[in-house]
């Protein structure tokens, strides 16, 4: 049952953005590379779908439309408060201009404030406590928002801030299948949600949260017909990618994050513990239920890797049907992380146009992934460049 959530604020402004001006002297894919390392200062935080801090994936950031393409900037890292990029806020006539250092480059917009987040369940939880709109068509959740290697330093993930936005009473610590089948039933009617994305904090060393997706995407798939990527570790039995399959997921997330043992060894050493090559036999079991393309991996440009380690990877990944989402790495506030800068523009650059040009050699786009990250493409400029 819905009810309306007390004292609900007005729908924020959706614009169409307006190219990018001839005076900016570069591509839009080499703006949005920028703004993605850069961050971006707003003088009207408020303004469009609300900016996320803490939890799982994109963390710390906001949803800015340039030119037709949404992606998700970092506004509340240091990186973004000495950012050359500045945003004013709307215009009477709701236009949001956009800066670097002083001068006039574009007219943007923000994603509006999705309907289903101003309603709650009979028992009073909040919409968005359980789901919350990534990009401007995605869906994604937080299932399990606890993790076995999470606060301690021996074990967990040095970037991740899964239980900040639990700690802040932001979210729920687990979503039930029956909240999420709701949830996701009233943002496709409501605001035309076009896929879901179920993430999880890793609950046991076996199956490492596939049961948990098992029940919800199921849940959902039984009350609104919406293509699902689920997201894990790679379980301990590959039989658990057909479970998957048969409860109703489309695509499949296995994140590899670094993709050099000594890196993912400092950075994520719990998770380390499951070597590379485990990853890459989860892949080629998961590809052939999936099928080429609809399973994808997280690769996190700037915690280490070199341009060629991470390009040798994507190689390996495209070739047995994996599709690589490399993303800048971001700070996220309230982990050992937050003060490790963001990679270069010109380092970005470097991976994502040629990897743009081996997914399609490869026969992977993004525009052909079923759900999830790699589809929505909002954390990466890579997308924009398969197009070019």
């Amino acid at each position: 049952m819905n009810r309306p959530l007390p004292n609900d604020a007005a729908a924020s402004l959706k614009l169409d953005a307006e190219p990018v001006e001839a005076s900016i002297g570069a591509s839009i894919n080499e703006l949005i590379t920028e703004l993605q390392s850069k961050g971006l200062r707003l003088a009207d935080l408020d303004a469009g779908a609300p900016s996320r801090r803490g939890g799982a994936g994109p963390s710390d950031h906001k949803a800015v439309t340039i030119d037709g393409h949404t992606v998700m900037i970092p506004v509340h890292t240091g990186a973004a408060a000495a950012s050359p990029f500045y945003a004013d806020a709307p215009d009477a006539e709701g236009r949001v201009r956009l800066h670097r250092d002083g001068g006039k480059l574009a007219t943007i917009s923000f994603p509006k404030q999705p309907k289903f987040t101003r309603l709650q369940t009979a028992d009073g939880i909040s919409y968005g406590k359980i789901a919350q709109l990534h990009g401007h068509d995605v869906l994604a959740t937080t299932v399990l928002q606890t993790c076995i290697r999470y606060g301690r330093r021996s074990t967990s993930c040095q970037f991740c801030s899964i239980g900040e936005s639990l700690a802040n009473g932001r979210t729920i610590n687990r979503k039930t299948p029956e909240q999420l089948a709701e949830v996701a039933k009233a943002a496709v009617e409501l605001d035309g949600v076009k896929h879901m994305v179920m993430t999880t904090g890793t609950p046991n060393f076996t199956d490492r949260g596939a049961e948990i997706l098992c029940e919800s995407a199921f849940a959902v798939k039984a009350a609104v017909d919406l293509p699902i990527q689920a997201q894990c570790e790679p379980p301990d039995d590959p039989i658990w990618f057909s479970r998957l399959k048969a409860a109703g997921v489309d695509s499949l997330g296995m994140h590899l994050e670094a993709v050099t043992p000594e890196v993912r060894e400092r950075i994520m050493p719990g998770k380390a513990t499951v070597t590379i090559e485990q990853y890459m036999t989860a892949f080629a079991d998961a590809v052939k239920v999936f099928g080429r393309g609809q399973v994808s991996t997280y690769i996190l440009a700037g915690l280490g890797d070199t341009r060629e380690a991470i390009l040798e990877m994507c190689e390996r990944l495209i070739a047995i049907g994996v599709y690589p989402f490399v993303v800048p790495f971001v700070p996220n506030s309230g982990t050992p992380l937050e003060n490790h800068p963001s990679p270069d523009p010109m380092f970005m650059r470097a991976i994502v146009e040629p990897l743009g040009r081996m997914l399609v050699e490869g026969g992977l786009k993004s525009a052909d992934i079923k759900a999830g990250c790699g589809r929505c493409g909002a954390c990466s400029s890579l997308s924009a460049y398969e197009k070019k």
